[in-house]
């Protein structure tokens, strides 16, 4: 096959050369390769050129961008991913983590397709495609800290993330949402708020275990005040059990209405509003939409 690889050279704890290697596996199974680092220019312009295959080899990061640009392009090209970030959401949602790579690659041509959808936000600072997930509360929160950004620095970044989530969900202050799902009414004071199109979230905590990659539908996890001490306590445990469900309050539908007043909101891993935002960028209607936009990723047997 004729592939394209996307690779993050900095995601994960990688070695020196391993994009060298990493070509060198996917030739040695009879792959024609062209290489292009996720982190310097030419991404889009790489993934508009003919392939039969994109292979992704990077965390959640690399792959929502390959994916949110797929789907931009009509999505008609496949995803194989070679899971290397801290998280791996994306991948673990696949079923796709510790595999090893060799056999991931050789699994490639006889893989079924899943396609995984690609929502989009619009609001009053235009439209954004997505992959993970729209929040506000406790994930928006930490993501809008600056002090969150050097959590990849340190040694164990999920035990570090897993930490602060903790210390934060017990003294958030609940953000007030006038919110709507498929029309209906779902407003209230919420110490986390998330429209989710994955099973798991931030360092793989598995909050939507309802959520089908394909299905179309977003899985609206709510924790009011009254579910404050289950989810520290769910935080607490987490490490013992890392498959244990969280078992907050959750909603399925297909578009999502908030009332936008400036609060902290992820698109993703980005956050609304931007630091030099317009005023007109700093409120308004944000809808929330799985509207058919999708992408096919190849899951190995």
């Amino acid at each position: 096959m004729r592939i394209t690889l996307i690779h993050n050279p900095r995601a994960g704890r990688q070695h020196r050369g391993e994009g060298e290697a990493l070509v060198g596996m996917l030739e040695h199974a009879g792959h024609r390769v062209r290489y292009q680092s996720a982190k310097e220019k030419g991404l889009r312009r790489a993934l508009q050129k003919r392939s039969d295959l994109v292979v992704v080899a990077g965390g959640d990061g690399t792959v929502g961008k390959v994916a949110r640009r797929l789907a931009s392009l009509g999505g008609a090209v496949p995803v194989a991913l070679l899971p290397a970030g801290t998280a791996n959401n994306i991948a673990r949602s696949l079923g796709l983590t510790e595999r090893p790579f060799e056999q991931l690659i050789r699994g490639f041509e006889q893989a079924r397709r899943v396609k995984l959808d690609v929502g989009i936000a619009a609001g009053p600072w235009g439209k954004r495609h997505f992959v993970e997930g729209v929040g506000a509360g406790l994930f928006a929160g930490l993501l809008a800290n600056p002090q969150s950004a050097k959590l990849k620095e340190r040694a164990s970044p999920v035990e570090s993330s897993l930490q602060r989530l903790r210390d934060e969900a017990a003294r958030a202050e609940p953000i007030e949402l006038a919110a709507r799902l498929d029309g209906k009414e779902i407003s209230g004071r919420y110490v986390m708020f998330e429209a989710l199109n994955l099973k798991y979230v931030g360092p793989n905590l598995h909050l939507a275990p309802a959520s089908t990659p394909g299905d179309g539908m977003l899985e609206v996890v709510l924790a009011t005040e009254d579910e404050r001490a289950r989810l520290v306590r769910y935080l607490e445990h987490w490490q013992e059990n890392p498959e244990r469900l969280a078992v907050l309050p959750t909603l399925r539908g297909r578009r999502l209405e908030l009332e936008w007043t400036g609060f902290a909101l992820h698109i993703d891993d980005k956050i609304r509003p931007k630091p030099k935002a317009k005023p007109k960028e700093l409120a308004g209607i944000v809808e929330v939409r799985m509207d058919g936009a999708a992408v096919e990723f190849l899951v190995p047997a």
